[in-house]
């Protein structure tokens, strides 16, 4: 089942669709055109993942990471389908990256890899925008790189974990305006889902709702305002952003 969160008649409702029409937890049967997308999710916290995928560390002059190397996001960070993104005055290096997130379904605490799926509640897109301008050290990112107000869009469904029975060979791909711009598959990993969940949760605590973002393939882009970019993950979901321009840095 897919499921959303959307603003309809000044409201917040969640949602799941319909033959091509959202049905609101209300009962109304809307367009998907007649509401505001929201994140499907509202995480108590983000973990991402840099440098995931051998072919971005390789693209960025990188040595493929040992461990996960993950740093934290701020839930104001993320905006949702048909949103739009500001980039920042001055920045030449904005760069989108589609990324499969793994939503956590229960709490989560010394999990292991074999019993890692039994805590996912599904999958969503996000596109993790990077503002590489200032990026210190790739293995300290800042937060001005990765943790900008709705710099990380979401969506636009939660599809439940059931309904993606292989999550690593998923097909991922990125168009900039209609044109394709990356491309690649959850199985090129360096460290699987199982993998980071037993990682992340050897030390803290997961709760439903918590959000892992396991990292982006090659191919990455300078993005300008007005361009429009699309993020899709076969199964999951197709997320639709917007850069607009931005007066501040």
């Amino acid at each position: 089942m897919k499921h959303a969160r959307v603003a309809y008649a000044g409201s917040i409702h969640c949602a799941i669709s319909q033959d091509g029409r959202l049905l609101l937890d209300d009962g109304r049967l809307v367009s998907e055109t007649s509401v505001v997308w929201l994140p499907p999710v509202a995480p108590g916290i983000i973990l991402a993942l840099g440098l995931n995928y051998a072919d971005h560390a390789k693209e960025l002059s990188f040595e493929p990471p040992s461990e996960p190397l993950a740093f934290p996001k701020a839930s104001t960070s993320l905006v949702g389908h048909l949103g739009h993104t500001r980039h920042p005055l001055g920045a030449a290096h904005m760069h989108y990256e589609c990324e499969l997130a793994v939503v956590i379904g229960k709490t989560a605490r010394h999990v292991t890899r074999q019993d890692a799926y039994e805590f996912v509640a599904g999958y969503t897109v996000a596109n993790d925008y990077a503002i590489r301008d200032y990026l210190e050290n790739y293995y300290r990112p800042n937060m001005r790189v990765k943790s900008r107000d709705e710099a990380t869009p979401l969506g636009p469904w939660l599809v439940d974990s059931a309904d993606i029975p292989d999550p690593m060979n998923l097909h991922l791909t990125t168009t900039v305006n209609g044109r394709l711009a990356q491309q690649g598959c959850t199985g090129n990993m360096i460290f699987d889902i199982p993998a980071l969940i037993e990682y992340f949760t050897a030390f803290m605590t997961l709760e439903a709702g918590d959000l892992i973002l396991t990292g982006t393939p090659e191919g990455l882009e300078d993005v300008n305002p007005g361009d429009e970019v699309v993020t899709e993950i076969a199964g999951v979901g197709r997320l639709v952003n917007t850069i607009a321009e931005d007066w501040r840095s």
